[in-house]
């Protein structure tokens, strides 16, 4: 399942130095605007302590975790969405991405310039959000255009329902408000809206970028930001970048421990962030657990038992008889398979089973 999640920003706020703690991927990290111009993209392991805890019980051959895709976009700059700096191309990598991650400067350091001089996360997020805005604005006024005079003289019924959606979504944006905001009523309009791919449309998660004196507590800039943007309903996350570097190069997870421990955190910067654009992408996680491997499948949110069988195969999908369900708590309850079906645990499920995070599932299929 290919899902991206962008990670946007003006220029030295931190991106790439958190892109390589995340992916391990070298991206270039300098203290100059640009530096990032082709998106760096990274497949990044999802870390899930269910999966270990299954695979003491199981002893597989092999352990196989989930992945998501985490891309790296240059930063914008003022006038982006009319092209300055290299604006059109950064704005279409953020169009390929399914989620926006936010990075923010919410540090002091004279030695990283800032492109405005004075550091303030509010004003950088609306420097964004300004040409993330006019952006849409361009591309909602074109599909107007094109609908208008069909839906005015009493055309076709899409291109009614179509023009009442872009009406909807460029009133929203002219009030400065994302297009993510924008309410419908029916499965039409949501799907009208879907396929505009607009940049604010996207789900979002700010991250604050701070020094290792604030990566347990956060500082008056966090606090300022969360302020600004508690009726967004988005998630906000305190990382120190630097700090997540330094912890990314040691080589064994009981060194990465210690470090955390010594530094008062119970878990990297890295490891949230992870988490949260997982769920940020309204992902899920099954597992399947044999001699052969203990393995996280990846689903969204809502899927039934037939979908998530295909995410194995398509095979699975086509020929679905039923599906063997085991909840994860019975699982380690129990501690084994034969242990849960004694105890009358192991569930028979059809094809309108909705699967739930954190499912052991085996799939019966014909084909």
């Amino acid at each position: 399942m290919s899902l991206q999640c962008g990670i946007i920003g003006l220029p030295n706020v931190g991106k790439s130095t958190l892109f390589n703690c995340l992916s391990n991927a070298k991206a270039q990290a300098a203290n100059f605007p640009f530096c990032t111009i082709e998106p760096n993209i990274g497949v990044i392991t999802v870390p899930d302590e269910r999966l270990n805890k299954l695979a003491e019980l199981v002893h597989p051959q092999k352990i196989v975790p989930t992945t998501i895709e985490i891309v790296d976009i240059a930063g914008l700059v003022k006038g982006a969405s009319k092209g300055e700096g290299l604006g059109n191309k950064f704005l279409s990598h953020i169009r390929e991405t399914d989620a926006i991650i936010h990075v923010l400067r919410c540090f002091d350091d004279e030695n990283v310039s800032h492109m405005d001089g004075v550091v303030d996360p509010v004003r950088d997020k609306e420097i964004v959000d300004t040409e993330l805005l006019l952006k849409d604005l361009e591309t909602i006024e074109s599909r107007i255009n094109k609908v208008e005079k069909q839906a005015k003289t009493g055309g076709e019924k899409d291109a009614k329902v179509a023009f009442e959606v872009y009406r909807k979504i460029k009133e929203s944006l002219l009030r400065g408000e994302p297009a993510r905001t924008v309410n419908f009523e029916t499965k039409d309009e949501e799907k009208i809206a879907h396929d505009l791919f607009l940049l604010t449309a996207k789900p979002v998660l700010y991250v604050c970028n701070v020094d290792e004196s604030a990566a347990i507590t956060g500082n008056a800039y966090v606090d300022t930001f969360k302020k600004a943007v508690e009726n967004e309903n988005a998630e906000v996350l305190v990382v120190a970048a630097k700090i997540e570097s330094e912890i990314a190069e040691l080589d064994t997870y009981e060194d990465r421990q210690l470090f955390l421990s010594e530094l008062g955190l119970e878990e990297s910067g890295v490891n949230r962030l992870i988490k949260a654009a997982y769920r940020l992408l309204n992902l899920q996680t099954f597992f399947t657990a044999g001699p052969q491997e203990v393995r996280a499948w990846t689903f969204h949110k809502g899927w039934k038992a037939p979908q998530c069988a295909g995410v194995i195969h398509s095979d699975f999908e086509k020929g679905f008889i039923r599906a063997e369900v085991i909840k994860y708590d019975d699982y380690i309850a129990y501690k084994s398979e034969t242990a849960v079906k004694e105890a009358g645990k192991m569930y028979i499920e059809g094809k309108d089973y909705i699967v739930e995070d954190g499912d052991v599932m085996h799939f019966r299929f014909n084909v």
